[in-house]
C-alpha cells in the first residue's frame, strides 16, 4: 500500500511538472501527517528522503508464545501488517498462518494445556494497557471477551488440569491488581479469588494438584514477597521473610513437580539473581546456580519436573543453561551465537524446549532445542527488507569512570570503516531504570551507523539493572542527580576519544531513558548538538501524581515520594520542567496519547515551557499509541521525521 502511494505521488507530481503552465515556485512532495497524529513544528518529510531510508523501515521479528500440547505445533507472534498478532506455525520453517487481525496489537497467546482446542490472548485498545483477555476457538475461530472490556488484567497461567486460568485484574477498584480464576470455557464462572493491596501482584504457578497459586509480590526492584494461596479459599500465607533488616527481590516462581517445594530466582544473600529452591515445610533455600555470578533472567521447568532451562545475563549477553533437579549438574548445551535468550517454552513431551534469539545481526526468531540430541531447530527467518544484516555492526564495550570514581560502561557500535575522520555520536539512554541496555538489534537505528557514519553510544548508567543489587539502587530517592552526572562524565569522555566529535553529540531515549534525556539537555545543553525525549517525563513530582494509580507506588520507591515536603522539594528542584531555561539546543519531543505510564501532560507541559523561551521543539504525539509507538504506520513517521531532525540539528 506504501509503494503505491509513493507510485501515485510520484505520478501526480511528474505530470504536474509536464504540465504547460507558467513557471511558479514549486514545493518538493511530501507526505503530509495522518490524521492520527499531532504535529507541531516538525516539517514533513520529502517523499525523496522516505524513498531513500524506507528499506530501514522494512524488518519483522517473532517471539515464541504457546507450544500446543498434543502437537510440535505452536503459536507465536509476528507482524504481517501494521501491528503484532498471533500467528499459527505447524512446523519448523513453516508458513505463518495469521490468527487474529486487529488494528491493536494481540499477544501473549496460550493454549489450553490439556487438548489445545482453543487459546487465551491479551488485547489492549490504543496502546493504554487496559489489557483484555480474550478466547480463541481454533475450529470455529469464534473470539470471546472474557475479561470485563474495561480494567486492566495482567499475566494468566493455566491449571495443571487445564479447566481454570489465574490472572491479575484491577476490576475492583483500578488500582490494586486482585487475583482473579475462571475457566475461559464458561466465562460466568470468573471469580475473585483474594483481595489485594497493590498493584505489584503477579500469579506464577499452580501446585500440581492444582490446590494452591504461588502468588509473587513485587515492591521494587530490589524487593518482592513469595506467597502461597490457596487456591479454593483466597487465603494466602507467606513464604518469604517480610521482617528481613535487608530487602530482598524475589522475581519468578514455579512449583517443583512433586508439589513439595518451589524454584525461584532471588538476591538472597547475593549481589545476584540466583536459582533457588524454597522447601515449603521449612521454608529453607537451597541455591542451584552458586558458580554463576550473573543474574539469572528466567527459568522454565520440563512438564516432568526433571529438567530447568535457564537464561542467564552474562554481562549483556543472554547464555543457556540446563540443570538436572536431580542431580543439580549441568547438562550440555549446544553453542548458540551471541545474542539475547528469552521466552524459554518447554513442550509436554519434556524435551523440545522453544526460546527467542536475537543477535546484534537478526532480529528475533523462534528457535526449539532437542535436549536430547542437541539438535536446533528455527521456526521463523524474520524478513530483513533490502538489506544484508551481516554487514551491520557489532557493539564494543566500553567503560568511563564517573565523578565519584565509579566505573560505568556502555555497548558503543561504530559505524563501518569507509567514514573516515571524527564521527558524530548518538548517545542512547534505556528506559527503567531497573533496566540495562544489552546487545539487541537495533532494527532501524542501524541506518545511523551504516548510512550516515554516526556512532551509537548505549550507557547502563548506575541505577541499571545485570551489575549486582548494589549498583541498582545508587539512583533512588535524593541520589538521582548521580546518573545525570554519569553521562556528564560520559560527554567529557566523548571529548578526549580521537574518533568521536566530541562537538557533535546527539542525547535520546525512551521512557526514564526520555527523562534522562531532558535531564542532560538541561543540565549540560552546551555538550550537546540536540535531543529527543521519547515518552520521558519532564517533572518526577506531576509524573507521580497522575501515573496510573496502579503503578504509583511501584514508583515511588525508585524515585522517591513526593508527598513528603523535603523530597517534593527536591524532586521540584532538579525537574527538567523548572529548568526549561537551560535548554539552548533543538529539541523534539514524541509522546502517546494514551500512555498510562508517562502521561502525554508531561510532553504536553515541557513543550509549552519551551516556546516560552523560543528553544526550537518539534512536537510528534500519536492519538492511537501509548507507551512507545508500536504501530508500524506511526513508527515509520516517527523515523522519517526522526532522520531530518538528525540530519538539520545534528549533522549539519
Amino acid at each position: 500500500m506504501h509503494k503505491i502511494f509513493l507510485g501515485l505521488v510520484s505520478a501526480i507530481v511528474a505530470t504536474a511538472q509536464s504540465a504547460v503552465l507558467p513557471a511558479v515556485a514549486t514545493s518538493p512532495a511530501v507526505m503530509p501527517p495522518a490524521d492520527n497524529l499531532v504535529v507541531k513544528n516538525v516539517p514533513s518529510p520529502p517523499i525523496s528522503l522516505i524513498e531513500k531510508v524506507e528499506k530501514y523501515t522494512e524488518f519483522r521479528n517473532a517471539h515464541m508464545g504457546s507450544w500446543h500440547p498434543k502437537k510440535r505445533e505452536m503459536l507465536i507472534e509476528t507482524r504481517f501488517a501494521d501491528t503484532v498478532q498471533v500467528h499459527y506455525l505447524q512446523q519448523p520453517g513453516g508458513a505463518r498462518r495469521q490468527l487474529t487481525f486487529y488494528k491493536d496489537t494481540a499477544s501473549s497467546g496460550s493454549f489450553q494445556p490439556t487438548d489445545g482446542r482453543y487459546f487465551v490472548f491479551d488485547k489492549d485498545q490504543g496502546g493504554n494497557e487496559f489489557f483484555q483477555k480474550y478466547s480463541y476457538d481454533m475450529n470455529s475461530k469464534n473470539v470471546t471477551l472474557l475479561t470485563d472490556g474495561k480494567s486492566r488484567n495482567t499475566s494468566g497461567i493455566w491449571s495443571t488440569g487445564g479447566n481454570r486460568y489465574a490472572y491479575g485484574s484491577t476490576r475492583r477498584n483500578g488500582a490494586d491488581v486482585d487475583l482473579w480464576v475462571m475457566d475461559p470455557g464458561d466465562k460466568s464462572s470468573d471469580r475473585m479469588v483474594t483481595q489485594l493491596e497493590g498493584g505489584g501482584w503477579d500469579p506464577q504457578d499452580w501446585s500440581p494438584d492444582d490446590s494452591k497459586i504461588v502468588l509473587l509480590e513485587s515492591v521494587s526492584v530490589n524487593e518482592g514477597y513469595v506467597w502461597i494461596v490457596d487456591a479454593k479459599t483466597g487465603e494466602k500465607t507467606v513464604l518469604t521473610d517480610r521482617k528481613s533488616k535487608e530487602k530482598i527481590a524475589y522475581n519468578s516462581a514455579r512449583f517443583a513437580k512433586d508439589g513439595k517445594g518451589v524454584y525461584v530466582t532471588t538476591d538472597k544473600d547475593s549481589e545476584f539473581l540466583r536459582l533457588a529452591y524454597i522447601d515449603l515445610a521449612t521454608k529453607k533455600h537451597t541455591y542451584l546456580t552458586d558458580k554463576i555470578q550473573w543474574d539469572v533472567d528466567e527459568f522454565a521447568l520440563s512438564d516432568d519436573g526433571q529438567t530447568l532451562a535457564l537464561s542467564v545475563n552474562e554481562e549483556g549477553y543472554g547464555v543457556l543453561h540446563l540443570i538436572s533437579t536431580k542431580t543439580g549438574k549441568e547438562l550440555t548445551v549446544p553453542k548458540l551465537p551471541s545474542g539475547q535468550l528469552s521466552g524459554l517454552r518447554w513442550h509436554k513431551d519434556n524435551r523440545d524446549l522453544g526460546f527467542n534469539l536475537e543477535t546484534s545481526r537478526s532480529p528475533s526468531d523462534v528457535y526449539s532445542l532437542d535436549t536430547v540430541s542437541g539438535k536446533v531447530d528455527r521456526w521463523t527467518n524474520s524478513e530483513t527488507g533490502f538489506l544484508n544484516t551481516e554487514e551491520f555492526t557489532e557493539p564494543k564495550l566500553i567503560r568511563w569512570n564517573s565523578f565519584d570514581g565509579k566505573q560505568i560502561s556502555a555497548f558503543m557500535y561504530q559505524p563501518p570503516k569507509r567514514f573516515s575522520g571524527k564521527r558524530p555520536v548518538m548517545i542512547n539512554i534505556h528506559g527503567g531504570p531497573e533496566s540495562q541496555w544489552r546487545p539487541w538489534f537495533l532494527d532501524r537505528q542501524n541506518y545511523w551507523m551504516n548510512e550516515l557514519g554516526i556512532a551509537m553510544i548505549c550507557p547502563n548508567v548506575r541505577g541499571s539493572t545485570g551489575y549486582g543489587k548494589t549498583f541498582s539502587q545508587l539512583d533512588n530517592g535524593f541520589k538521582r542527580e548521580d546518573t545525570y552526572k554519569d553521562i556528564a562524565a560520559l560527554l567529557d569522555w566523548i571529548k578526549q576519544q580521537k574518533d568521536l566529535d566530541g562537538d557533535r553529540i546527539m542525547v535520546l531515549g525512551g521512557s526514564y531513558g526520555g527523562h534522562m534525556t531532558l535531564a542532560t539537555a538541561t543540565n549540560y545543553s552546551d555538550k550537546i548538538r540536540c535531543a529527543l525525549d521519547n515518552v520521558g517525563f519532564s517533572n518526577i513530582v506531576t509524573f507521580l501524581e497522575h501515573t496510573e494509580a496502579y503503578r504509583r507506588d511501584l514508583r515511588r520507591v525508585e524515585y522517591g515520594d513526593e508527598r513528603d515536603p523535603e523530597m517534593r522539594k527536591f524532586l521540584e528542584k532538579t525537574a527538567p520542567l523548572n529548568k526549561a531555561a537551560n535548554i539552548k539546543k533543538p529539541l523534539y519531543i514524541v509522546q502517546g496519547k494514551n500512555d498510562p505510564r508517562v502521561p502525554a501532560s508531561e510532553a504536553e507541559q515541557m513543550v509549552q515551557a519551551l516556546v516560552k523561551t523560543g528553544t526550537p521543539v518539534w512536537f510528534l504525539m500519536a492519538d492511537d499509541e501509548g507507551h512507545g509507538f508500536r504501530k508500524k504506520k506511526n513508527r515509520d513517521y516517527l523515523f522519517y521525521t526522526t532522520v531530518e531532525f538528525v540530519d538539520n540539528f545534528l549533522l549539519n
